[in-house]
């Protein structure tokens, strides 16, 4: 087994990150999207409390 360098090893987990596709970005949206409507529920169930 050889022996890998910092650099070496940080290269190698960037081309890793950029082939496994849209994961970080889905995640963001479906967190966004989660937050958004747990708000929009918040609002409307305090309007409908008067």
């Amino acid at each position: 087994m050889e022996h890998l360098s910092a650099a070496d090893a940080l290269t190698l987990a960037a081309h890793a990150a950029d082939k496994q596709g849209p994961g970080n970005l889905l995640r963001v949206v479906l967190i966004v999207m989660v937050v958004g409507c747990v708000l929009v529920g918040w609002l409307l169930l305090r309007g409908y409390r008067k």
